[in-house]
């Protein structure tokens, strides 16, 4: 084992510790079971016995089949006023089920005064009875030595003390942890080396992102040495996080060489998204590998070196891990950058052509649009100048009402008149949270009446962005909205100082794009 790299996932307990997130039992069961069809080789799935949520997780998760991954149950030595045999934690870890357990203890002497107040000692008492607690009933237990990295700096001797108590105890592997994640990768690096020619066991590392070396810090103690590297998808965990599996993963095979067998990174960014939507965190577009915007070129010199070389500003292919390359339009953007965006939708633009819509790009950027955000909008500007497609509908006008009803209660109502292309005319209102809601509401509502598919569409996400703070409330407005269908989603723009007309922009655009797509697909 200590030669085969293990990848360790906490996601479930550590990553669970997130601000803001909050895992139900059902979706720390799916997480499970995708982190084990992606190959992961061991998961912690919480405390046992720290809340009744983790019970019935470990309870549930004997019935799963798991084909890569070893279930792992997390918790701490034993208490200091009781043996290991009748401490009800250990116990509690001892009866969970799980394949293997990791306990944690401390080994910074700071941390042994200030927070167990107890002897130096009795916290290496506690350490090697509570792993020997386990290896006696065969149980594999990898000690997290909390602390470890601060500890070995400021008492170096008792933080190898501690390491030393948990191999008396029987620990399988010896995690060294940077709980506070202060700890350089140049420290992390000779630790982990220092700690590996005193004891025969394997080493892991466990890494925290407060000064953002996470995943520096981890591939040090890989490069040491450590053959398990604990960490979460996304890097969710407490405060900044922990170290981040998504960028460990893919540097480990594709920058270090590491083969990891049975690990496909084509399904890495699929993972993320995943473990995003589960958590309701989105993931940050600027994460490495995975995020939306980690292969996304907006710079026109950029985009006309990568029509040639997709290694001039790609450190690796976006289609290894899962992702995809994107082109942004805006007014940095130069020609090349026009011909291959337009490429993504089918179109074969001239250099003539390509040059007219980046005129007309830097034009309405000049008054306040964006499109490296709003790429459905965009696509009808080129569809509009190229093809000259007819718009499909119209709105001839709108109102809108709102209404206070008591002292608590505004209510807003939209009426909306639209024409569709043979110029028939429709006339409908409807009531909304909010004026933008009710005039979506009111605009789909007169246009089902022809385009029946705009009953899937709904919106699901809405930005205002003030462009000229200095003119106060007659500054130009940005409105970005994002609308589905439930099978695709697609972001579009208005610009208006009105924010109520640039929603309708944006709203139109949106609803004409999908009328745009299906007739393409020859569904329309």
């Amino acid at each position: 084992m200590a030669d085969e790299l293990i990848l360790y996932d906490t996601t479930l307990r550590d990553g669970s510790q997130t601000e803001g997130v909050c895992f139900s039992t059902e979706d720390k069961l799916e997480i499970l079971q995708r982190l084990d069809e992606f190959g992961i080789h061991m998961v912690e799935g919480g405390w046992p016995s720290s809340n009744p949520k983790d019970d019935e997780f470990f309870a549930r998760a004997q019935d799963l089949e798991l084909k890569n991954t070893l279930l792992v149950a997390f918790g701490s030595t034993r208490r200091a006023s009781v043996s290991a045999e009748e401490d009800a934690g250990l116990r509690a870890l001892m009866d969970c089920g799980s394949g293997a357990v990791c306990l944690f203890g401390k080994s910074w002497d700071l941390h042994v005064e200030k927070a167990l107040q107890v002897s130096q000692d009795e916290n290496l008492a506690m350490i090697e009875e509570s792993v020997a607690y386990f290896n006696s009933a065969g149980k594999q237990v990898i000690f997290d030595a909390e602390h470890f990295f601060d500890g070995y700096k400021e008492n170096p001797e008792y933080a190898l003390a501690c390491l030393g108590a948990a191999v008396k105890g029987g620990a399988s592997w010896l995690v060294l942890c940077d709980t506070n994640g202060g700890s350089l990768p140049d420290a992390v690096h000779l630790a982990v080396k220092d700690v590996m020619s005193r004891y025969d066991v394997p080493v892991g590392v466990h890494s925290h992102n407060d000064s953002e070396l996470a995943v520096a810090c981890s591939l040090a103690a890989v490069s040491a040495g450590a053959r398990m590297v604990q960490g979460t998808i996304n890097g969710l965990g407490e405060r900044c996080g922990n170290a981040n599996l998504c960028s460990i993963i893919p540097n480990l095979k594709l920058k270090m060489g590491f083969p990891l067998p049975g690990m496909d990174l084509a399904k890495l960014t699929s993972l993320s998204a995943f473990v995003g939507e589960m958590a309701n965190v989105r993931p940050h577009g600027n994460l490495p590998f995975v995020g939306e915007r980690a292969f996304a070129h907006k710079a026109g010199v950029h985009v006309s070196a990568m029509a040639r070389d997709t290694r001039t500003y790609e450190h690796v292919t976006p289609e290894t891990v899962g992702n995809r390359r994107r082109i942004l339009i805006s007014d940095l953007a130069g020609t090349s950058s026009i011909l291959e965006k337009v490429k993504e939708f089918g179109i074969d633009a001239g250099k003539e052509s390509g040059r007219d819509i980046l005129n007309r790009i830097k034009a309405l950027e000049a008054q306040g649009y964006q499109f490296d955000g709003a790429e459905a909008s965009f696509e009808l500007l080129v569809r509009r100048f190229r093809d000259n497609i007819t718009p499909p509908f119209g709105v001839a006008g709108f109102r809108l009402y709102i209404d206070s009803i008591g002292n608590d209660k505004i209510t807003s109502e939209a009426s909306v008149k639209v024409v569709d292309s043979q110029g028939i005319l429709e006339h409908t209102a409807s009531e909304g949270e909010g004026p933008v809601n009710a005039l979506d509401k009111a605009l789909r509502k007169a246009l089902a009446r022809f385009y029946p598919v705009l009953n899937n569409v709904r919106l699901t996400d809405y930005k205002v962005r003030v462009l000229d703070e200095k003119a106060a409330t007659a500054a130009k407005v940005r409105v970005l909205i994002r609308s589905t269908d439930g099978k695709q989603s697609w972001t579009t723009v208005g610009v208006s100082e009105n924010i109520i007309e640039a929603s309708l922009l944006a709203l139109v655009d949106s609803m004409e794009y999908i009328l745009l797509k299906e007739d393409l697909n020859g569904s329309g």
